[in-house]
């Protein structure tokens, strides 16, 4: 009897096995040979399920995304204020637990700026549509719970961007300790115009 493997389950094993590795490395310093040995599999199997090493960091980053997520949807829950969320919403870009997120989401960055495939770029469309739909329901639930003012909205596309371009700003420039005080005086700051008195 034949052995019905599921190619995506397969898929998704072989990234994560290859994760402490890429992590270490980098996914421009190993070889698909590593990658095969790190998965416990030939180097044959690799190109049956990726056309290059860069599409493992693609499944990598889409794995850990959707894991995140999860978390994330728990820890906005037991917020109260809009405040309090949004800042929530932020510490992806400076908390000890995303860390090797954060390395593996800045390999998916570079290699999308770099050698952008149409996978990539639906992926990565579809993850920031997704976190400005979400961000977008709690900046409106804030205005429903008339603690921002209507006015609020309008800055919601900019204040959803702000993070993600501080991060990769102080990560080129090798300033990422200060970057969570930074963005909570851009929160702070934001809201103070943003929040009824």
């Amino acid at each position: 009897m034949a052995i019905i493997v599921d190619k995506e389950q397969k898929k998704r094993d072989i990234a994560l096995a290859c994760k402490r590795l890429i992590l270490e490395k980098g996914i421009n310093n190993i070889t698909v040979s590593e990658v095969a040995k790190s998965a416990g599999i030939g180097k044959g199997t690799v190109y049956e399920y990726f056309k290059d090493k860069n599409e493992i960091v693609f499944e990598l980053v889409n794995v850990l995304m959707l894991a995140h997520s999860e978390k994330l949807k728990a820890q906005l829950d037991a917020k109260e204020s809009t405040k309090e969320k949004i800042r929530t919403f932020s510490t992806f870009f400076y908390n000890e637990e995303d860390k090797n997120l954060r390395q593996l989401y800045k390999e998916f960055v570079a290699l999308s700026l770099i050698a952008p495939n149409t996978d990539m770029i639906a992926f990565h469309k579809q993850c920031i549509n997704n976190y400005y739909t979400w961000f977008i329901e709690i900046l409106h639930d804030g205005v429903k719970n008339e603690e921002l003012r209507p006015e609020a909205l309008q800055l919601a596309k900019a204040l959803f961007v702000i993070g993600d371009g501080m991060f990769i700003h102080n990560s080129v420039i090798g300033m990422q300790d200060n970057l969570q005080n930074d963005l909570n005086i851009f929160i702070d700051t934001i809201f103070d115009l943003m929040e009824t008195k």
